[in-house]
């Protein structure tokens, strides 16, 4: 049997996929941002004039955040327990902010962005030190991530079809495909597929989307994750970023994903991934060592999402297996230690899921004060582990791991959410359990 080259099939497969759909219309999402920044950006392919006003539109998200954990952030907490597991510590912080930016071309061209800042941005700053001879000296007075995380333009060649090229939100899991503040209830996203999946994951990919009475699609042709930067706390997280000034594509991948909304209120989602991982980077990996060696990244997952009789309930399941995960391991620990590898050792399969739930109890008071205002009373519970199955050597036992959360999200307006909750990170008996209380406000939304 000849050997199949996974690239070209996954190409040729997906291509022949896009060319077979129906045609449909745009992706359609249930929150007020869409995952894809696009709302009501339609390149319409009506002749009806527009003002330049009505082409424009720009809106975004943000969230202001406190937490404090009563547990200790020492790096030895997990290596030993015993001595350094014992503390508290509190932090201030802006996990994301983004603004969206869209414009509707005519004849059904459009094109949409969004620039992320994570943490507060990046500071930087170059001074002359007079107490240091008047040396030059560069100094981080920030940390955080400033991103590019969508700029891409979209064809509708039929009011049910839409192609779409550039750099967009890959909607697998679903904390990616809706990720805003006011699609979950806690006060930062949910933490299994934020730890064992890219979050938010946005690649330079080629897309094929629509919606055909009940059912959405999204399908998709990106490059490959990197198998340099998994790891055992975050398996492939890491893999889909680049430390260089470009997304390395030896590898293709296709992601794909699928929504349902027949019954009233409710949307269940299954999106998947599968692309290989090994010799997508900028270090050699030819040998006779490495010959058939793909690191293939597959990962399949199932949410849902209710929203009605004042009750808003969500969830998601995921499952994720690489390939040659044991060779990946020994090859990323011998990498020299400049490189950007985390060199440790990598599962073969990584799992998640979780589920919250929540009732409005405004809707109990039929007062004109609280007309139009939510109060959700909220539970959730997750549970996910890095290295749920291992090839070869033994998994970290502090990797598995439950989460349950209790607390409230008081919404004074549709477009803003106070948040407010109780956690506690449930872990292996010979660690401490990871209590911690929060609260935030965030907002989101179209200002145009």
């Amino acid at each position: 049997m000849k050997h199949i080259d996974l690239n070209r099939f996954l190409l040729s497969g997906s291509l022949l996929l896009s060319a077979s759909l129906i045609p449909m219309h745009s992706f359609a999402s249930d929150n007020d941002m869409t995952a894809d920044s696009s709302k009501e950006i339609s390149g319409s392919v009506k002749k009806e004039k527009k003002r330049f006003i009505d082409r424009l539109h720009f809106g975004g998200y943000g969230e202001a955040t406190f937490t404090h954990n009563f547990y200790s952030d020492d790096y030895k907490r997990y290596t030993d327990p015993k001595t350094y597991s014992h503390g508290s510590h509190s932090r201030f912080d802006l996990p994301h902010v983004c603004f969206s930016i869209g414009f509707d071309f005519g004849k059904g061209w459009s094109f949409g962005s969004e620039i992320e800042f994570e943490h507060g941005g990046v500071e930087t700053a170059t001074e002359i030190e007079t107490e240091e001879a008047g040396e030059y000296e560069t100094e981080v007075e920030r940390g955080g991530e400033v991103a590019l995380e969508q700029l891409w333009i979209q064809k509708i060649f039929l009011p049910q079809l839409k192609v779409r090229a550039g750099m967009q939100v890959i909607p697998v899991g679903g904390t990616n495909a809706h990720h805003e503040p006011n699609q979950f209830f806690g006060v930062f996203r949910p933490e299994g597929e934020n730890t064992i999946l890219p979050c938010t994951w946005h690649e330079v990919a080629l897309t094929i989307l629509g919606t055909a009475g009940k059912w959405d699609y999204q399908v998709m042709v990106l490059p490959g994750l990197d198998s340099d930067r998994f790891g055992n706390s975050s398996w492939v997280h890491y893999g889909s970023g680049s430390p260089y000034e470009f997304k390395i594509g030896n590898n293709v991948a296709v992601a794909a994903r699928v929504d349902n909304r027949s019954i009233k209120g409710l949307r269940l989602g299954l999106s998947g991934y599968i692309g290989n991982s090994f010799n997508n980077t900028l270090y050699t990996t030819g040998s006779t060592k490495t010959e058939g060696v793909k690191g293939t990244v597959s990962v399949l997952s199932f949410d849902f999402a209710y929203n009605d009789h004042n009750v808003v309930a969500r969830g998601f399941a995921d499952w994720g297996h690489l390939s040659d995960a044991s060779f990946i391991t020994t090859f990323n620990k011998r990498m020299p230690q400049t490189s950007p590898s985390k060199h440790q050792s990598v599962a073969s399969d990584a799992l998640a899921f979780g589920a919250e739930v929540g009732y409005d109890f405004f809707s109990l008071i039929r007062s004109k004060a609280t007309a139009s205002q939510k109060l959700y009373l909220f539970g959730r519970y997750d549970y996910y582990d890095s290295m749920a199955k291992m090839e070869t050597g033994n998994s970290l036992s502090w990797t598995h791991r439950s989460k349950v959360t209790a607390g409230v999200n008081w919404m004074p307006i549709k477009q803003i959410i106070v948040k407010g909750e109780y956690n506690i990170g449930i872990l292996d008996s010979k660690y401490s359990n990871e209590p911690a209380i929060a609260v935030g406000v965030a907002y989101t939304g179209w200002f145009l």
